[in-house]
């Protein structure tokens, strides 16, 4: 892994392919870039604000019958 630093708790990473997997991994779609100490990084999602959005799982529900016959 190539990780060149955090932004906002999330990693930049110094090529694509890391940045789409762990973008993947987040069920968030592309990339876009950062500028870091005068090189480009890499950073999943298709915009930062995406990227930094909590991307928790949602709740799951369960339901109860009861069920007394």
């Amino acid at each position: 892994m190539s990780l060149l630093t955090y932004i906002n708790n999330i990693p930049l990473f110094s090529t694509v392919e890391e940045a789409l997997q762990w973008g993947s991994n987040r069920n968030l779609a592309g990339y876009h870039t950062h500028d870091y100490n005068g090189q480009i990084g890499y950073m999943g999602g298709a915009t930062h604000s995406t990227a930094t959005q909590t991307s928790t799982p949602s709740p799951t529900t369960s339901s109860s019958s009861g069920g007394g016959y």
